[in-house]
């Protein structure tokens, strides 16, 4: 975990750049290239890629890119470069698949939820076009299916979060006996132990709304590239070629 390795300092750059640029162009960077609910007028096909350059503010990037330093230089050191590039994109890719399909669950169920309550498309759609809503829905549906209705449709994904993720599964899975320190937990805990923490904490999040980090925080992205970091591990090693590096 000491030097910062090729391919993450150039991740780390694109990254801070990104921020950068965010925060001078505001608005209409986050419009450009956060992870947009398909459907959402603001949907581009590029945004599953350039969310993933897109951070929330200085917490956000500063925990993304320390995680990114510490746990993928290993990772690089002992895949390659282009072994490491594929691994993070594809978990950072399915990462914002999987966040996308449970924002559709959630989307189809408010709409479904206010067609039975006998409101029109239109009306719908002037709902999610307005922000507003009768309050007398109220009485024939829930004020939670409404709000993750609005949600799924308006909010967009930002950050590296599902990428990293995926570098946190492998790098349990490649040095399962490291030993590591989570925040407020001053005692020294194994990855194999430490990383499957952090995804039920997630799991916990994403099935009840409750966090223990703050809100706003896309859980089903974690746990997606968490997913398909581990199928690609178990992949990888059932075939036989885990350890080879790719240049």
């Amino acid at each position: 975990m000491g030097r910062i390795t090729e391919t993450v300092k150039v991740l780390l750059i694109i990254n801070i750049l990104f921020f950068v640029g965010s925060m001078s162009l505001g608005d209409e960077a986050y419009r450009l290239f956060s992870l947009f609910f398909f459907e959402n007028p603001n949907f581009e096909i590029w945004q599953p890629l350039t969310h993933m350059f897109m951070h929330g503010g200085v917490t956000h990037i500063l925990f993304n890119m320390y995680a990114l330093w510490a746990f993928g230089g290993p990772l690089e050191q002992l895949w390659g470069r282009n072994k490491f590039i594929f691994f993070y994109f594809s978990a950072g890719l399915g990462a914002a698949l999987i966040h996308s399909l449970v924002n559709y669950y959630h989307f189809q169920a408010g709409y479904d939820a206010l067609l039975q309550a006998g409101l029109a498309p239109a009306e719908i759609q002037n709902m999610l076009s307005t922000g507003q809503y009768r309050t007398s829905l109220l009485d024939v549906m829930s004020k939670d299916t409404i709000e993750s209705f609005y949600a799924a449709y308006m909010t967009p994904a930002v950050g590296a979060s599902g990428a990293i993720y995926g570098i946190l599964v492998a790098f349990a899975m490649m040095f399962p006996n490291v030993e590591l320190f989570l925040i407020f937990v001053p005692v020294p805990i194994k990855a194999k132990f430490f990383i499957p923490v952090l995804l039920l904490l997630d799991l916990f999040s994403g099935l009840t709304g409750f966090s223990i980090f703050g809100q706003n925080i896309a859980n089903w992205a974690h746990l997606g590239g968490a997913l398909f970091g581990f199928i690609m591990m178990w992949y990888w090693k059932k075939n036989s070629f885990n350890q080879n590096r790719w240049y």
